[in-house]
C-alpha cells in the first residue's frame, strides 16, 4: 500500500466519523422563525390531519397540504406558551399511542388511529369527563391540530371553488320572482 492510498483511506474515515453522529441525530427539516420541526414531527401531524379529513371522492388533508397551513399557522399566529404547550402535548400523544397500541401513529391502522382520535372527543351527554383524563397541553394539542385542519379546509382553494359555489352580493337578478301585492313598508 502506498502512502497516498493510506493517507485518502485515513481522511475517508475520520470524515466518516466526524459526520455520523450529525446523521444519527433528529435533525430538522423545516426550520420556522420560532421553532424547528423534525420529520417525525411532520409526518404526526400529517397522518392526524388525513385521519381528521381523509381522502374520499373529494381531496383530503394530504392532498391540500393542511399539515403545512397547521405548521404555517402555528408559527405565525400562536404565542410563544401555547407553541410550547403544542410541543409538550405532542410528546404526551406520542406517549399515550405507544402505551394504548405499543406503537406510533404513523403505524397505526386508520381504526387504531380514528379510535385514539375519538378518545379526545366529547359526546353531548358527557359533562366534564373527557376533561380531566388527559392534560391541558395533551387536549391544546389534538385541538389546534383539529381545529386548524378544519379550518384551512374550509378556507382551501378547492373547497371555495368546487364544494360551496362563491355567489358576489347581491347575487343573480331574477325578474320573474313574485312579490306579493299587499306588502306593507
Amino acid at each position: 500500500m502506498d502512502r497516498r492510498s493510506a493517507l485518502r483511506n485515513l481522511a475517508l474515515v475520520i470524515g466518516s466519523a466526524a459526520l455520523l453522529p450529525r446523521c444519527t441525530m433528529k435533525m430538522p427539516v423545516t426550520h420556522y422563525s420560532h421553532f424547528d420541526v423534525t420529520m417525525d414531527q411532520e409526518s404526526l401531524v400529517a397522518d392526524m390531519a388525513e385521519t381528521i379529513i381523509p381522502k374520499t371522492a373529494t381531496p383530503g388533508a394530504r392532498d391540500l397540504n393542511l399539515d403545512q397551513f397547521v405548521w404555517l399557522m402555528l408559527n405565525d399566529c400562536s404565542k410563544k406558551a401555547d407553541q410550547q404547550a403544542f410541543f409538550k402535548g405532542m410528546g404526551e400523544f406520542n406517549d399515550l399511542t405507544q402505551k394504548l397500541y405499543s406503537k406510533r401513529f404513523s403505524e397505526c391502522s386508520k381504526d387504531q388511529k380514528l379510535a385514539v382520535l375519538n378518545t379526545f372527543e366529547k359526546k353531548p351527554g358527557d359533562k366534564d369527563k373527557k376533561d380531566n383524563k388527559y392534560s391541558k397541553d395533551l387536549q391544546a394539542f389534538y385541538g389546534t391540530v383539529k381545529g386548524l385542519t378544519v379550518f384551512g379546509y374550509t378556507e382551501s382553494k378547492y373547497f371555495m371553488t368546487k364544494e360551496i359555489v362563491y355567489e358576489l352580493v347581491p347575487g343573480r337578478y331574477n325578474a320573474m320572482y313574485p312579490v306579493k301585492n299587499n306588502v306593507k313598508a
